[in-house]
């Protein structure tokens, strides 16, 4: 995969906002000679500190974002040189060489980064107070300047730290170290050299939970993926610290439903993918943690008799109004050692203060090489919390995805992983390997993947079509970012869906809001197919986010 880590890191510096280096970077990999796909648990571990009893005695109900306490572990690094170590064949300092070059010298302001950083007066003023360093960054510290389109951004302190790893690397190979044992070094060198102390001497200076420890002893491993199948399809995610079962719980819902005798996008239909999601989001909320350290039933919630069970629970004609029941897996076990019993609170209509968004969404990668190896990437995070001094490094806000409830199967707990939002997802057809997806939008991702798949298998869309046609999404569960907002039976409408559709769907009960069309809140999917016929490979890119289809 000689072009994907390049791509990752040049994405690190001219979308940091969005997806930093150092941040979250959960990944599927289909290795074309093993004719395998295996994921990478690319997000990091809640700091050794980092209990319940700790933020509840600083008056925190959930975990508050423009704070140093949101912050995980850094994973990115880990899951690039364990890439680049075992599927890899070029050197860290030839894939970052290009993204060395875009934040020394910078490049001009794009229409993303503008909307993303689009702050008024009192935000950056506020943000200048808040996050000091944060300012310096994206504002350059010029609080009462706005950014202009066109303006050349740079990202010096980033730059420095890209040529620090370099160099680790080269003085490696000089010495007569192999080629992963440089590798190696350059890990070592952010995990537990400099860079770490750095990282942990500014959480000591701001009364943080990162230790030096903490640094030493991260590890990412790989790990099967998670499956599910819709008919001659095989859908491939990462195990249950992400959200991207949701996809092969709902299209096994789906399953034996002749949706298209219903209509594209016609109230039945839209009714019925609706409540799917919304029962497969329900068993997310009750099961979905990290594998590490609670034991998920993963053969029951993926088996084809609980998603007939959970079939059973669709009510045409008639919205949920609240978020429905979870279902019992465990009947569709046959093996269970540690039996869940979730105890979900919904508090709904939370009313939160609203803070400056410091960049925000995620982005995505999907690659298929010459030799028909492939990925997707969910890189992530964004700058809402203290980025550490002279190094560019953004660590991200994703402690806001784990609970503050005991109760609750991902409550925080240290050396956890949060459930986070981003999930890649890989499709096989008829055995064989088919399709590479990702999406940012947070709780959006999963159901924009959905009705993507729904379009392209279903109703016989090309790619592009499929990622075009106008879309729907549900708010009826918790949102995975604190504080975790709940909006019973809400669902929103892309134009032009909500002038055919309002009627209908507020006559089943929902509650509808109207968005336009081509709205980034309802994602921004890229995929790639490879035809199984004739090996051709066709690309589609979302118009909803600023995302491109190139092949060379």
């Amino acid at each position: 995969m000689r072009s994907m880590l390049p791509q990752l890191l040049t994405l690190n510096v001219t979308y940091s906002e969005a997806a930093s280096f150092p941040s979250v970077a959960p990944l599927l990999i289909y290795d074309a000679e093993t004719k395998e796909v295996k994921s990478y648990n690319g997000v990091g571990t809640a700091p050794s500190k980092a209990t319940i009893e700790l933020f509840k005695e600083e008056g925190f109900d959930t975990v508050p974002d423009l704070h140093i306490w949101a912050q995980l572990l850094p994973a990115s690094p880990d899951m690039i040189i364990r890439l680049l170590q075992e599927h890899g064949t070029m050197s860290f300092s030839e894939i970052v060489e290009p993204a060395i070059t875009l934040a020394t010298e910078g490049f001009p302001v794009h229409s993303m980064m503008l909307n993303n950083l689009d702050f008024s007066l009192i935000e950056r003023i506020g943000m200048s107070f808040l996050l000091p360093y944060n300012a310096d960054v994206y504002l350059d510290g010029q609080w009462w300047r706005p950014l202009h389109h066109g303006d050349r951004f740079r990202l010096p302190d980033l730059a420095k730290t890209f040529e620090e790893l370099s160099e680790v690397e080269k003085q490696a190979l000089s010495s007569g170290k192999s080629r992963e044992e440089s590798l190696q070094a350059v890990r070592d060198y952010f995990y537990k050299g400099e860079i770490a102390d750095k990282i942990a001497e500014f959480h000591q200076d701001e009364d943080g939970l990162i230790t030096k420890e903490d640094l030493a002893n991260y590890e990412g491993k790989w790990e099967d993926p998670l499956t599910g199948t819709f008919h001659e399809y095989t859908i491939f995610s990462n195990q249950t610290w992400n959200q991207g079962g949701v996809v092969s719980l709902t299209l096994q819902i789906l399953e034996d439903i002749d949706l298209k005798a219903m209509g594209h996008n016609s109230p039945e239909y839209t009714h019925t993918v609706l409540q799917a999601i919304e029962l497969a989001m329900a068993d997310r909320e009750a099961y979905f943690a990290d594998p590490d350290f609670v034991d998920v039933p993963i053969e029951g919630l993926f088996s084809k008799e609980y998603a007939a069970s959970r079939r059973n629970m669709l009510t045409p004609g008639k919205a949920y109004g609240e978020m429905p029941d979870y279902g019992d897996p465990y009947s569709f076990q046959e093996k269970i050692t540690t039996r869940i019993e979730p105890k979900l609170e919904l508090e709904k209509n939370i009313n939160h203060k609203e803070t400056i968004n410091v960049g925000k969404d995620t982005s995505s990668i999907t690659i298929i090489d010459k030799d028909g190896n492939a990925v997707a990437l969910t890189p992530s995070d964004f700058p809402q919390s203290p980025m550490i001094p002279d190094t560019g490094l953004n660590l991200g806000i994703r402690m806001t995805q784990f609970r503050l409830d005991e109760n609750h199967i991902n409550k925080l707990e240290p050396g956890k992983r949060p459930r986070i939002t981003p999930n890649p997802i890989m499709l096989y057809k008829d055995d064989e390997f088919y399709m590479t997806m990702s999406t940012p939008g947070g709780d959006i991702q999963a159901q924009a993947m959905i009705q993507v798949i729904l379009n392209h298998v279903v109703f016989g869309m090309d790619i592009q079509e499929a990622i075009e046609a106008p879309r729907f999404r549900s708010y009826n569960w918790p949102d995975s970012f604190a504080p975790h907002e709940y909006n019973p039976g809400t669902i929103e409408l892309e134009q032009p869906l909500y002038d055919e559709l309002k009627e209908d769907m507020e006559a089943m009960g929902y509650s509808v809001r109207e968005k336009e069309h081509w709205g980034p809140q309802f994602g921004g999917v890229v995929a790639i197919i490879k035809d199984p016929t004739t090996g051709k490979l066709i690309g589609g890119a979302d118009p909803r986010e600023e995302s491109w289809a190139i092949g060379k």
